[in-house]
């Protein structure tokens, strides 16, 4: 280790939580969040979520979906995905369980976290499916945890079916991106 490296701070939730503005903590390194998203990032994730959320209440699943809510992951880990599905109730606070689908809506400035070192991560942590959207195409990368703990792309068509908490069935309804 450089003598640099062994002065770097390493954050913890306690430190993450007095601090002003927003911000991620990734294994101890804080990580500025960038300005509010333009109108089709938006967009795009109200329909995403509106989406899962009617998938959700027509196979009668008890899940949720949750936008733009800190997940903590670890002592010295927190990251605030676009939107989060949770098996059960929506937490009183943060989200503390891995949730079964984390969404990601990429802008320029995201586009490599979201890409790379988020979808790491959320592998590294056992997240069953993982979404990234494009809100310049409306295309939708739909990726799926294998047995091996990899991320395994997943054909995105007009319905897509996909198994979360405890094996309930969704059909997820993706036409309107081809609207």
């Amino acid at each position: 280790m450089s003598e640099a490296a062994r002065y770097l701070p390493h954050y913890t939730v306690l430190d993450y939580r007095l601090w002003e503005g927003d911000w991620e903590l990734w294994h101890g390194t804080a990580v500025a969040m960038t300005p509010s998203p333009f109108g089709r990032h938006g967009g795009l994730l109200v329909k995403l979520c509106t989406a899962l959320t009617i998938a959700i209440d027509q196979a009668q699943c008890n899940a949720c979906v949750l936008a733009e809510i800190d997940w903590i992951i670890s002592d010295d880990t927190i990251v605030r995905p676009d939107a989060s599905v949770l098996c059960g109730e929506p937490p009183d606070g943060h989200i503390e369980s891995t949730p079964a689908m984390i969404v990601e809506v990429l802008s320029d400035s995201t586009r490599d976290r979201d890409t790379n070192q988020k979808r790491s991560l959320y592998q590294q942590n056992d997240v069953p499916w993982y979404l990234i959207a494009d809100p310049n195409d409306s295309s939708v990368q739909l990726l799926r945890l294998s047995d091996r703990g990899e991320y395994e792309s997943v054909p995105v068509a007009q319905h897509v079916q996909l198994s979360i908490c405890d094996h309930c069935q969704l059909v997820v309804d993706f036409g309107w991106l081809s609207r």
